[in-house]
């Protein structure tokens, strides 16, 4: 009896190492069932055709006067949802829907130069309220170049110079948001960045 039952702690043992090894590492980082990802961001050249980058031009002049405006930058996001076990045992509904909440913008350099307001813009943050299925994906536009970062340094060091002289950073950009069960879900995209003067037709 007492080797019966050393066999079964044993086998229970086993048991729940093997199921602790066996555990997926994005289960342990979130209780929600429904994973967020972005499929792409995409961006515009300065002739408005669709890149997979941006090129953002720090200082538009128009009008005889040469009057110069800033604009902000948007690109498009295209973001899923999907179940994180592909076949769960009690299927899909509703509950595994994600709405979206906001978003933060990071910038950063390849060079290593990173300090915000001399190297690269400031970051900033901005709210989203859009629900994405599961099982579906959706395109959102985001500001991911404010109007104000182009009256600070770096970007209005760039304004006396020429189209030639580029800062090209790359854009971080966390998502933020829940579940219907409002359980908290994240996902990151990225989107290179060059800021220039462009020539304005």
């Amino acid at each position: 009896m007492k080797k019966t039952m050393s066999i079964i702690k044993s086998t229970i043992i086993f048991a729940v190492v093997i199921l602790l090894f066996s555990c997926n590492p994005i289960e342990n980082d979130t209780r929600s069932a429904s994973l967020l990802y972005v499929e792409e961001i995409t961006g515009t050249d300065i002739e408005d055709n669709e890149q997979n980058f941006l090129q953002s031009d720090v200082a538009v002049e128009s009008g005889e006067e040469g009057q110069v405006t800033v604009e902000a930058d948007l690109v498009s996001a295209t973001l899923g949802v999907k179940t994180i076990n592909p076949e769960p045992i009690y299927g899909t509904s509703q509950y595994n829907n994600v709405i979206l909440t906001r978003y933060v913008v990071t910038y950063t350099r390849s060079d290593g130069k990173n300090t915000e307001g001399v190297d690269v813009p400031y970051s900033f943050e901005g709210s989203l309220s859009s629900e994405i299925a599961v099982g579906s994906t959706q395109t959102i536009s985001i500001v991911v170049v404010r109007a104000v970062a182009k009256l600070e340094s770096p970007l209005i060091d760039l304004r006396d110079a020429s189209g030639d002289v580029v800062l090209t950073v790359t854009a971080k950009v966390d998502f933020y948001g829940h579940d219907l069960a409002d359980r908290a879900v994240s996902t990151t995209g990225y989107i290179t960045i060059y800021f220039a003067n462009y020539v304005n037709d």
